[in-house]
């Protein structure tokens, strides 16, 4: 026997159609690269994006075809997740920071049919356009001068269309992974594992977004389903502001003049933040929600937030959990803690949300479920609503036989349930038949107030397998000795953690989405000798 409610298919155009009925003069904002600013609202998004599902269809583009784009954050970019979802395609978001070989194997792979960019990366175009097979259409979302523009190709429609109907789990979006070991990996997101991520998404306890939110998503939209907000956002309402050039001083001001207050980045984006306002002997601006991931965010960076009265989100994901399965939200006797341990809290990763599940392995024998004591280290595993079962293309599940996907996180579970990330399984450091993490290294030596940076890698030694070394970047005009470090850090790890040198550099090498990149930091010191 079925039951007796309604039967609506979970598909995103309905977030559309929500925004644009009860929302729909809410602005949406880009400041451009050259510093203009252009305004439309959800009612805008919603008519540009049926105008986009026509002009697909008048290209004979399919259910089920793919429509790249390579761009940044801006409204006509979000127009195309409405519209080429609408359409019944399935959208390609394109990291263009990624390596040439990168974009020739995702673009093929995906055979996408359609690429939409930004006129600021015409040189990747002219490169990449020999080597893309299946590439049949090229649109460029700011000029005229080396394809059709955006607005003339929608601009032709009336948007009098509808949405394509479908399933539920029809796959909807198509995210490639950065692909640290061997080729990216296709993630393929359905209607209805984005659907379901965005009702937890907008919970108070996770991304406690409302339609009062100003949001500024410094996360790029290519990377990681831009962690929701485009989904979320629209299904409350909230503002939101794009820039295209996330330079600190546009970034606060932006924020002054668009009343933003609900930031999202990586943690480097905090840090350049608060030196630039620490050069310029300002305020951090007046935000009152700071939400981070992608990478561990230290704890003295997580206090000076909260001491300047922001409520700090860290959550923990990647794009094969759609993104987010772990957030750090206020604990039922949050008013009883003290600032010392309510840093403590937020400093972690969080709990699950409901729809996932978390459990760690031992790292040698994936076989043996570790407790969840706050102590034991082993092998993150995920399992949940909106998480990957099988990449794209790909002939065997990511997944095991009961839905476990390993994350490559190594981690320890609280006894509550808090997730603490202790590192990368690539790049957590074994030395003499025993774990170091390279991540607590990192917090404990940031923690000075002359690094603005710091990473931890593991180096070959002829006894012990393994050392850590600390490469470390000074604050500008502040000075700081190997020694010294050594000596801070004496008080915060085992003995034997400590760093058996400390190199300093002007950068370390970071990723296209803004994380330390320990793959390019390795082969950057490869030739570097420990002594016995």
């Amino acid at each position: 026997m079925l039951g007796a409610m309604q039967d609506w298919e979970l598909r995103v155009s309905l977030l559309a159609d929500h925004a644009a009925r009860e929302y729909g003069s809410r602005e949406i904002v880009t400041r451009w690269a050259d510093g203009s600013e252009t305004r439309t609202d959800w009612a805008g998004i919603r008519r540009d994006a049926l105008k986009m599902v026509q002009a697909l269809r008048r290209l004979g583009i399919e259910k089920g075809d793919r429509v790249a784009t390579l761009g940044m954050n801006h409204s006509p970019h979000l127009v195309t997740w409405y519209g080429a979802t609408g359409a019944g395609s399935i959208l390609h978001t394109i990291n263009p920071r990624l390596f040439d070989d990168q974009l020739d194997y995702i673009a093929n792979h995906a055979e996408d049919r359609v690429l939409i960019y930004d006129a600021s990366f015409q040189p990747i175009i002219d490169r990449m356009k020999p080597r893309w097979k299946t590439i049949e259409h090229y649109i460029c979302f700011d000029s005229g001068e080396h394809a059709t523009p955006f607005d003339e190709w929608i601009g032709a429609e009336d948007g009098d269309a509808d949405w394509t109907e479908g399933d539920e789990r029809d796959p909807c979006m198509l995210c490639y992974t950065s692909g640290t070991t061997g080729n990216p990996k296709g993630v393929l997101f359905e209607h209805r594992s984005n659907m379901l991520h965005t009702y937890a998404a907008i919970m108070p306890q996770c991304l406690d977004l409302d339609a009062r939110s100003v949001v500024l998503p410094v996360v790029p939209m290519f990377h990681a389903n831009n962690w929701g907000f485009p989904w979320a956002a629209a299904a409350v309402g909230a503002k939101l502001v794009y820039c295209a050039n996330n330079d600190p001083a546009n970034l606060c001001d932006l924020i002054g003049k668009e009343g933003v207050n609900y930031l999202a980045g990586v943690p480097t984006v905090w840090l350049s933040l608060c030196q630039h306002v620490d050069e310029k002997g300002e305020d951090l601006p007046p935000i009152t929600h700071a939400l981070t991931g992608g990478s561990a965010m230290p704890r003295a960076m997580v206090e000076r937030l909260m001491k300047a009265g922001i409520r700090v989100a860290q959550a923990w994901g990647m794009t094969e959990t759609s993104p987010i399965s772990t957030i750090a939200y206020e604990s039922s006797d949050w008013e009883d803690l003290d600032l010392d341990a309510k840093v403590s809290l937020k400093a972690k990763q969080g709990k699950a949300l409901f729809g996932v599940e978390l459990r760690t392995v031992d790292l040698d024998d994936p076989s043996k479920v570790l407790p969840r004591d706050g102590k034991s280290s082993g092998a993150l595993q995920v399992r949940g609503l909106w998480v990957i079962r099988r990449y794209f293309k790909a002939e065997e599940d990511a997944a095991d036989e009961d839905q476990w996907f390993d994350t490559g996180d190594v981690a320890t579970i609280h006894p509550d349930g808090t997730l603490q990330l202790t590192d990368r399984t690539k790049d957590v450091i074994k030395s003499g038949g025993e774990w170091i993490s390279s991540v607590e290294l990192e917090n404990a030596a940031i923690a000075h107030p002359a690094v603005a940076e710091a990473a931890a890698i593991g180096i070959a030694h002829p006894k012990w397998d393994e050392r850590p070394i600390l490469v470390v970047v000074r604050k500008p005009g502040m000075h700081v000795t190997g020694e010294e470090l050594r000596g801070l850090l004496a008080d915060k790890v085992a003995k034997w953690w400590l760093p058996d040198a400390v190199e300093f550099v002007d950068e370390i090498p970071h990723t296209g989405t803004g994380k330390i990149s320990k793959k390019d930091l390795r082969e950057q010191f490869a030739d570097y000798r420990l002594a016995e």
